[in-house]
């Protein structure tokens, strides 16, 4: 039986901050402020407070910036993983999976 692992955290964005690709499966809620966010082949999605986006195990994610140069954004990350897994998945190590 595999055991699971839920992480979460809250994640603060500087104005302008812009997040590299990556793999993961989680779930993003915005609490403050606006970040943008798509998977590939997806659609960019604007979060603003209350709003939530998924990525599934075969998404990859292409954006994610706060959508604001001048203000911070902040939003938790609900991310649930087996035990010993990491919580990103580089993607130059995603095709060795």
């Amino acid at each position: 039986m595999k055991i699971a692992k839920l992480v979460l955290c809250m994640v603060c964005l500087a104005p302008g901050w812009l997040m590299a690709e990556q793999a993961k499966v989680t779930e993003v809620l915005s609490l403050e402020g606006s970040i943008v966010m798509q998977v590939k082949g997806g659609n960019e999605v604007t979060l603003t407070p209350g709003r939530s986006f998924y990525e599934g195990p075969d998404d990859i994610h292409t954006v994610g910036q706060n959508a604001s140069q001048t203000k911070a954004a902040k939003f938790l990350v609900f991310l649930v993983k087996d035990k010993g897994a990491p919580v990103l998945i580089p993607l130059s190590q995603r095709a060795l999976r």
